[in-house]
C-alpha cells in the first residue's frame, strides 16, 4: 500500500465548489505534505467526521499540525502508523455572472395602476465565507459540490428577497428602472444573514432588466403617443390640410369635392371670414355713393356739399337754399320744392 506523499487540488474548473481527493488506497504518513493554495481551504474528516481545517500555505503532516485527527486516534506518540483519512478541499474564490430571473411575474400593488405584474432579470456572484459551516449545511460528504447543486436554492432566496423588497419600497412602477441600484444594495443586505447561516456570503446583486408585461406596455406606450398628439395637435392639423392640397392637386376631379367640403374645419373656417370680409368691402362703395347722392351742391361751381356747411369748400361761395333734387332755389323755411315737389324737412 502506498504512502501519499504530497496532498494538493490544482483547480481547472470554473464551478467547483467542493472536491474530495480520491486517495485511490494511499494512506497518510509521517512526513506528508499539504498544498492549500490561494483561494482555497482544506478541511480532514475522519470517519464522516470533520476535523482539522487548513488555510492557504503548505504543511507538514504531523502531531501539531493535525491536532483534532490526533486526538481523535489517540494518538500518544505522534505518527507511529499509516492512517487513512478524507481529504476535502473547498473553493472560496467568487463565483460570478450567476443568472437570476422571476420565474413567474411578482404582483405589486402600484399608486398609479394598481395591481401590476412584473418580471425582473440580473446576476450575482457568491463565495464561501466559512467552509467548516458550508461543509456542515450543504455539502457534506458528498466528492464534489458545483455551483449548479445550490445555485436554484439561492435563486429562490434571491426572488424572496426581490419581492420582499420591491414591496416595501412603494416606488412606482415606471420609476423603478431609475433606483435599481438601491433596491439591488436593499436585496443584498436583507439576504446577507441567510447567507451566513450556510457558510455563504452574497458578494454581488445586480438588476439587468426590469419589465412589464407586454399588454400593460402596449397601454403606456399608446398613452405616451396620445400625449404627444395633445400637445402639438396645431401642427398634426395643419400637415393634414397640407397633405390634403396635395393629393387635389394630384386628383384634378376630386379637386373640387375636397375645396368643397372646406378641406378640413380650420382652412373652412378661413375661407368663410375671407368672404366676410370681401362682402363687407364690396357693401362700402354703394353705401359711400348714396352718402355722396345725398349731398348738397353749390349753385355757382356744383363741388358737393356735406354736413351742415355755411360756405362751398371749393370756391367759398355762400351756400344758398336749394333743392337737393332739381337744384331749384327754395325759400328759407319752405318744407317743398316748388319746382319738383321735393320734400326739404
Amino acid at each position: 500500500m502506498a504512502l501519499l506523499k504530497v496532498i494538493e487540488w490544482a483547480d481547472n474548473s470554473s464551478d467547483t465548489i467542493v472536491h474530495k481527493v480520491d486517495m485511490k488506497n494511499n494512506q497518510i504518513n509521517r512526513g506528508s505534505a499539504l498544498t492549500v493554495r490561494e483561494s482555497q481551504v482544506a478541511i480532514f474528516c475522519d470517519k464522516g467526521r470533520m476535523a482539522d481545517v487548513f488555510l492557504p500555505g503548505y504543511y507538514k503532516l504531523d502531531t501539531d499540525s493535525l491536532p483534532v485527527i490526533t486526538k481523535l486516534l489517540s494518538w500518544k506518540y505522534g505518527f507511529e502508523t499509516p492512517y487513512k483519512s478524507d481529504v476535502y478541499f473547498v473553493n472560496t474564490k467568487q463565483f460570478t455572472n450567476q443568472k437570476w430571473g422571476t420565474a413567474n411575474p411578482i404582483m405589486i400593488r402600484d399608486a398609479d395602476y394598481g395591481a401590476v405584474r412584473v418580471r425582473a432579470y440580473g446576476t450575482y456572484a457568491f463565495r464561501v465565507k466559512d467552509a467548516f459551516v458550508f461543509m456542515q449545511e450543504l455539502s457534506g460528504t458528498h466528492s464534489s459540490f458545483s455551483t449548479q447543486d445550490i445555485t436554484g436554492y439561492i435563486r429562490s432566496m434571491l426572488v424572496m428577497g426581490i419581492s420582499d423588497a420591491i414591496g416595501e419600497s412603494g416606488i412606482p412602477v415606471l420609476d423603478m428602472a431609475a433606483n435599481l441600484m438601491e433596491m439591488s444594495a436593499t436585496v443584498k443586505k436583507s439576504l446577507a444573514q441567510r447567507f451566513e447561516v450556510m457558510g455563504l456570503e452574497l458578494t454581488g446583486f445586480n438588476f439587468e432588466s426590469f419589465s412589464l408585461p407586454p399588454e400593460l406596455e402596449k397601454a403606456l406606450d399608446e398613452s405616451t403617443r396620445l400625449g404627444m398628439m395633445r400637445k402639438n395637435i396645431d401642427v398634426y392639423t395643419q400637415m393634414a390640410q397640407a397633405d390634403a392640397l396635395k393629393e387635389a392637386a394630384k386628383n384634378p376631379g376630386a379637386a373640387g369635392g375636397t375645396m368643397g367640403a372646406g378641406i378640413g374645419m380650420g382652412m373652412g373656417l378661413g375661407m368663410g371670414q375671407m368672404f366676410a370680409n370681401m362682402q363687407q368691402n364690396m357693401a362700402n362703395p354703394a353705401q359711400n355713393n348714396a352718402a355722396q347722392s345725398s349731398a348738397k351742391h353749390c349753385t355757382n361751381c356744383g363741388a358737393a356739399i356735406t354736413g351742415k356747411a355755411k360756405f362751398c369748400p371749393e370756391c367759398g361761395q355762400p351756400v344758398a337754399n336749394s333743392c337737393p333734387k332739381c337744384g331749384a332755389n327754395v325759400p328759407a323755411k319752405a318744407k317743398f320744392c316748388p319746382e319738383c315737389g321735393e320734400k326739404l324737412r
